[in-house]
């Protein structure tokens, strides 16, 4: 029976390293049998945005797997770079026809605009802007670049932003599903359409206060780019839709023509002899560089950057991401600040949030985190992406500054959490739910076969109001407003970077090199100063443990195989875990039922 079951496992293991393994290893001895090449004279950087923007780059191994687009901050970090390079000499830029999030077109077009003021052209190039949702930010960024081309017989219909949510209210009713969800308090909409049939008054005004936001900035933006005055764009923006020819008599685009000819034209302009680069191989050459850019002893700001939900527990533990998608893990982010705090050579730490929220425990964790590091005299500087709102705003209240985008979407201030009582639903199928419970009337509060008790709805109601007061009190804390400030402009609500600054939730609007400068002068380093990540690193022989489900003997055969065994992740592997041992290093991370 042993031997039939490590016969099972050797082609369990097989077909594990030939479908994950293997990619991983090739792409490390790709990357560890080649440099990047040097960059040749008169390149031209080839930008590629149609495969979509995120805020950061993923930090599983398996990120580079799948295709996410590119990382906003990459882009941010190349392109200074490319600023001073003299073989650099033009940027071409490939637009999405859709939208891009206004807040990394706000950082973006910072990057453009000083990549120009560098004295190197870029030629922007879109196959239309066709209505969907934030479009019009992908048309703020296509204005910074300076030279607008779109393909003829496209459609301009960057005419506005919208957005549109689904209502379930009288389905549910219909089919007699439960939605026993509480909200504190009227703007924390997140489970409004569960609960309404639709717009409340408080969502309403929430949602077209970001949006009007976020338009004006795009407009104001655009205006100024294409040295228009802000009415006159509005106007020829909102009397649309245009085909490409129309936008360009409307002063709107550049140039109709096929990319070729975009390419082309920037070419020329770069000079005789011109080439084209892929900016992911550029990239790659910098960061190469980047390392040796300053020695020893240097100061140095450390940058810790998180993007997605915020969950309890690790990245070690559970199952991997094979999509890539971000999870913000507080015992990861606190590993984290531990790590900047215990290096002498920091004097300031940048944490970079891109998340809508998340554990309001996870949450705590972090915070704890950046109140200890403030404590051991390191300033925290926020930088905010693409949003920082609910527990994105709960970890980033207490920084010594927080720097946002104007169209960053933070605050959120408020807590919503219940369940779906699905028990009368299945029982017009002839599926019927019956439960059993000992100890408190507490102890089936969760589950699904019918709505809470009245005692069990009050304590629910009772444990809301706790975190919401907590969160309220460390806005208070750390914003240094009066909690009933904080309650006028919490409840739930949404507000942008802009907004958020008029309010006293932000204390500059700028971009991660502006929260990099006030780390810097808050520290009190003059000059330069190294930036050194301090993000956790997931081994792929970790990852690969936690497909095996930490089986010794699977670990060591995959080890083994490939001649590995020397790495000092895969001897981890190997060393032979239990699976209480496991049990115990990892978390079991669960969806919260009670979220902010």
């Amino acid at each position: 029976m042993k031997q039939f079951m490590t016969t099972v496992a050797g082609v369990f293991v097989g077909l594990a390293l030939f479908f994950i393994g293997g990619p991983l290893l090739l792409l490390g001895w790709a990357a560890s049998a080649s440099k990047p090449a040097p960059v040749a004279s008169r390149s031209v950087l080839v930008l590629d945005l149609r495969e979509g923007v995120t805020d950061q780059a993923g930090s599983s191994p398996f990120a580079a797997l799948s295709s996410h687009g590119v990382a906003v901050t990459d882009v941010d970090q190349t392109l200074r770079a490319a600023e001073t390079d003299a073989n650099i000499r033009g940027l071409l830029v490939r637009l999405p026809e859709g939208a891009i999030a206004p807040a990394a077109a706000d950082e973006l077009r910072a990057a453009f605009l000083r990549f120009r003021a560098a004295g190197k052209p870029i030629v922007a190039f879109g196959q239309g802007f066709y209505a969907d949702g934030t479009v019009i930010s992908t048309y703020e960024l296509a204005a910074a670049s300076g030279d607008v081309w779109m393909q003829p017989g496209s459609s301009f219909q960057a005419v506005g932003l919208a957005r549109e949510d689904v209502f379930f209210k009288r389905f549910f009713d219909r089919h007699h599903v439960g939605a026993d969800y509480q909200q504190r308090y009227e703007y924390k909409t997140a489970v409004n359409p569960f609960l309404y049939e639709d717009y409340t008054d408080a969502h309403r005004q929430s949602e077209l206060s970001w949006m009007s936001s976020v338009y004006q900035s795009a407009l104001a933006a655009a205006a100024a780019d294409r040295h228009q005055g802000l009415a006159r764009l509005r106007s020829s923006i909102e009397a649309g839709p245009y085909g490409a020819e129309i936008a360009m008599a409307r002063g709107l685009i550049d140039h109709v023509g096929q990319e070729p000819e975009a390419e082309a034209a920037l070419l020329a302009k770069a000079g005789s002899g011109a080439k084209l680069v892929e900016f992911a191989d550029y990239q790659a050459n910098v960061q190469s560089r980047s390392s040796s850019a300053f020695g020893i002893g240097d100061p140095v700001i450390a940058i810790i950057s998180v993007e997605g939900d915020i969950m309890t527990g690790t990245g070690s533990g559970g199952a991997p991401s094979f999509g890539g998608a971000q999870v913000i893990h507080s015992d990861d982010v606190q590993k984290a600040f531990r790590a900047a705090v215990d290096d002498s050579d920091v004097k300031a730490i940048v944490f970079r949030i891109s998340s809508p929220g998340g554990s309001d425990t996870a949450s705590e964790q972090i915070l704890a985190a950046v109140r200890a590091a403030k404590a051991a005299g390191k300033p925290v500087v926020v930088s905010m992406g693409t949003y920082a709102a609910s527990g994105g705003y709960w970890i980033a209240s207490q920084a010594s500054e927080i720097v946002a985008q104007p169209t960053t979407l933070t605050g959120s201030i408020g807590v919503f959490g219940g369940k779906f009582a699905l028990g009368p639903a299945l029982a017009d199928f002839g599926v019927d739910m019956r439960g059993l419970k000992v100890g408190g009337d507490y102890a089936d509060a969760s589950a699904s076969r019918a709505p809470m008790s009245a005692s069990q709805h009050a304590a629910t109601s009772a444990w809301m109001d706790t975190i919401y007061n907590g969160f309220i009190s460390r806005v208070a804390q750390g914003r240094k407003l009066s909690p009933d400030r904080v309650r006028e402009i919490a409840k739930g609500r949404v507000w942008t970077g802009e907004q958020g600054k008029t309010l006293g939730l932000v204390d500059r609007v700028g971009g991660f090199y502006d929260a990099v400068d006030e780390a810097k002068r808050l520290a009190g380093v003059k000059g330069g100063a190294r930036l050194r990540s301090f993000n956790p690193e997931t081994s792929p022989w970790r990852l690969l443990k936690r497909l095996l489900g930490g089986s010794a003997e699977l670990a060591h055969v995959a080890a083994s195989i490939g001649g590995v065994a020397s790495d000092p992740s895969a001897r981890a592997v190997m060393s032979g875990v239990s699976d209480a041992q496991l049990r115990a290093q990892g978390a079991t991370v669960l969806a919260p039922r009670w979220v902010n």
